[in-house]
């Protein structure tokens, strides 16, 4: 049973029914691969992310910072050996770039692994997602970018919604009618386990142009 945590942000720590639930999930705890989102910058080290797990007991015996300073052969095997993988939050395009230079979108795909996103990792692990300047990134010309597809459907994490839900309606509009999207801000998350999808905090579900609140499940 494939299980996958699409996460926003967190400015503490996991709030207690998701540490529970990731407690139960993730079972396998030998070895944590962590994917950089930028990858160039050692200090991106998932310092954050890995201090989430810990707090909530979620200890592994070894973790794997995956980054250019790790060969393109070495990442694949940690990603096929891996109990559990960490896409880091950061820079989302940098991280999709990298994902696709060490041909490590199918591999992340067919893995049995327990597989979590932060912000720009969650939004990489959706099927696709749309990169635009007022969504914040540094490009003039709006493009659809392809994640790793995990499951079908996009998601926008960690972006102020709730003050620019027209925004996010009128951009988001015309993908929505091609497959469902999930947005989040802050401290959410939408947990995939066995086809099931579970929400915890404040997300919404656009689908063929509507958007709605969803109730909390986790």
């Amino acid at each position: 049973m494939k299980t996958h945590y699409y996460l926003g942000w967190f400015n503490d720590f996991f709030p207690e029914n998701l540490g529970k639930a990731l407690q139960e999930d993730i079972t396998d705890r030998k070895s944590l691969a962590m994917i950089s989102s930028n990858p160039l910058l050692y200090e991106d080290n998932g310092t954050t992310e890995r201090s989430w797990l810990d707090q909530a007991g979620i200890i592994f015996e070894d973790y794997h910072l995956i980054n250019d300073y790790v060969q393109k052969e070495d990442a694949q095997t940690i990603i096929q050996n891996a109990s559990a993988i960490f896409l880091l939050g950061g820079d989302t395009l940098k991280q999709n770039r990298f994902l696709i230079d060490y041909e490590l979108l199918d591999l992340i795909k067919k893995s049995r692994a327990v597989v979590m996103g932060a912000s720009a990792g969650a939004i990489n692990m959706s099927t696709k997602w749309l990169c635009l300047k007022n969504f914040g990134y540094p490009v003039e010309k709006s493009t659809l970018y392809d994640g790793i597809g995990l499951d079908n459907f996009s998601v926008l994490s960690h972006f102020d919604l709730e003050n620019n839900m027209e925004l996010v309606q009128y951009e988001l509009s015309a993908l929505s009618e091609e497959i469902s999207i999930y947005a989040s801000n802050k401290d959410c998350a939408v947990r995939v386990k066995g086809g099931n999808i579970d929400i915890l905090g404040n997300v919404y579900l656009m689908s063929h142009s509507k958007i709605q609140k969803l109730d909390e499940t986790l």
